[in-house]
C-alpha cells in the first residue's frame, strides 16, 4: 500500500471510530507488519491537518489515535446536541476524581481522609460515567476496594496517559490557599466597617431621619432644658435636677374614670445633700 493511500485509509478509520485506535490495531487492520510506518503516517496526517487549519484534528489520546473537533469550535457542537450533552460533574465529583487521578490506586477511606467528608455519592457518579473503576483490593483487614481512572477518563480530558497530568508542584497549592484566606479576611473586615457619612447629609433610614428631625428642635447638642421644664426620658417624664423623684412639675393630669387616683405629693424643697423631705 502506497503512503498516499495509507493516509486515506487512516483518515477513514479515525473518522468512523468512536474510540481511540492504538497504532498496533491500525497496523493489523491495514495488514501492515511495520508498526513504525503506521505511526509515521499518523504523525504526517496530523501535521497536514494542522498546517491546513482544518476544523478537525488528529489526536493522540488515551493510548490511541482519534479524529476530533478543535476546542474553538466546540460551541457549535454544544448547540447542535444541546439536549444530548452530558451533565457536568459536581464540585465534589471533580475533587474526588482529581484525588484518584493523582493518588491511584486508593480506597474510599483514603479519599475521605483527604477530602474530610464521605464520598459514596461522588464515587457512584464517577463509576456510572465510566471515569473510574475498581482496579483491585488492598491486602489488609477487610480487603477494601481500590479505585483508579479509566481510558475513558483520559479520552474525556484529552490525555494520552497519566504522565500528561499537570505536576502538582506547578499548582503552588500552599500559596494559593494563603492568598484565598487573606482575601476572605479582607472582605470580612471591609464589610464590618461603616461607610463614612458626609457632614450634614441626611441618614439613609427614613424612620431614623424622621426621629432625628423631630428631636432636633426640642434639644440641640450642648443646650440644657430651661429651669422648671420636665424632660421626657426613656422611662417616662422626670423632674428637673434636685427635685424629689416623686414630685412632678406643673398640675397633675386628671385620672380617667374607673381608675383609682394616685396619692399626690405636694411640691417641697429638697433637703440637704439631695435627701428626700420628711
Amino acid at each position: 500500500m502506497e503512503d498516499a493511500e495509507l493516509k486515506k485509509v487512516l483518515e477513514t478509520l479515525l473518522f468512523i471510530t468512536d474510540a481511540p485506535l492504538p497504532a498496533g490495531r491500525i497496523a493489523q487492520l491495514c495488514e501492515i507488519k511495520n508498526k513504525e510506518r503506521v505511526e509515521s503516517a499518523l504523525q504526517e496526517l496530523r501535521k497536514s491537518y494542522d498546517d491546513e487549519g482544518r476544523t478537525l484534528q488528529v489526536m493522540q489520546v488515551a493510548g490511541g489515535w482519534q479524529l476530533a473537533t478543535r476546542p474553538e469550535y466546540g460551541l457549535w457542537v454544544r448547540k447542535l446536541y444541546h439536549n444530548k450533552m452530558t451533565v457536568r460533574l459536581t464540585q465534589a465529583a471533580l475533587e474526588t476524581l482529581c484525588i484518584i487521578a493523582y493518588k491511584q490506586p486508593l480506597t474510599r477511606g483514603d479519599i475521605e481522609a483527604i477530602r474530610g467528608v464521605e464520598v459514596i455519592g461522588p464515587l457512584e457518579t464517577l463509576t456510572q460515567r465510566k471515569l473510574i473503576t475498581v482496579v483491585g483490593r488492598r491486602e489488609t483487614i477487610g480487603r477494601p476496594i481500590l479505585y483508579g481512572t479509566t481510558s475513558e477518563f483520559l479520552r474525556q480530558f484529552g490525555l494520552n496517559s497519566l504522565d500528561d497530568l499537570p505536576k502538582l508542584e506547578s499548582f503552588n497549592i500552599e500559596n494559593a490557599a494563603a492568598a484565598v484566606q487573606s482575601t476572605a479576611v479582607e472582605l470580612v473586615e471591609q464589610e464590618s466597617l461603616q461607610e463614612p457619612v458626609a457632614e450634614g447629609a441626611p441618614p439613609q433610614d427614613p424612620a431614623l431621619a424622621a426621629l432625628e428631625a423631630g428631636a432636633a428642635p426640642a434639644q440641640e447638642a450642648g443646650d440644657e432644658p430651661p429651669e422648671g421644664t420636665a424632660v421626657e426620658g426613656r422611662d417616662g417624664p422626670s423632674a428637673e435636677p434636685g427635685a424629689a423623684p416623686e414630685a412632678q412639675a406643673g398640675p397633675q393630669p386628671e385620672t380617667a374614670p374607673g381608675f383609682p387616683a394616685e396619692a399626690g405629693v405636694p411640691d417641697q424643697p429638697a433637703g440637704k445633700d439631695g435627701e428626700e423631705p420628711r
